[in-house]
């Protein structure tokens, strides 16, 4: 039997040392958590699909449609942007200034049977709707009967 005498400092050197990790973790939480908000807009995206297009909605709160692009690259949509918003309050004693900015990026795969030509966007009360039409062949019916002479 082996017998050790206690030191009671080495446990709180481990302690710290647990604690001084923690703290490390938490600072590089709190870094990339603020560098997101100063920067970096993610705007909410829905989509659906109906019987003749496929719909995209992008929540822009704030951003006007001449700081929104829409292109398609390599039958990938891609919608881009910068959001610039600026609130300013003056009262006697008090002023205040706030701005939020961020640029924006989101792509989606095009499906096969969308009509390239003829999708178009429309803005309305901070939401851009996509409408992307689905091609004429895909709306007739992929059933066919054939009869038996």
């Amino acid at each position: 039997m082996l017998v050790t005498r206690y030191n009671p400092y080495g446990q709180i050197r481990e302690f710290r040392k647990g604690f001084d990790l923690l703290n490390t973790m938490l600072d590089d939480i709190e870094q990339t958590k603020g560098s997101s908000l100063k920067g970096d807009f993610l705007p909410t995206i829905n989509t659906r699909e109906g019987e003749y297009a496929y719909h995209i909605e992008v929540d822009l709160p704030g951003v006007k449609k001449d700081d929104v692009d829409i292109k398609i690259e390599d039958n990938t949509l891609v919608v881009s942007g910068e959001r610039k918003v600026e609130s300013e309050i003056k009262e006697d004693e008090y002023y205040k200034i706030e701005s939020s900015f961020g640029k924006f990026s989101r792509s989606f795969s095009l499906p096969e049977e969308v009509d390239i030509e003829n999708i178009h966007a429309e803005s309305k009360d901070g939401v851009l709707e996509i409408i992307l039409p689905k091609l004429e062949d895909t709306k007739k019916d992929k059933v066919k009967k054939i009869e038996i002479n």
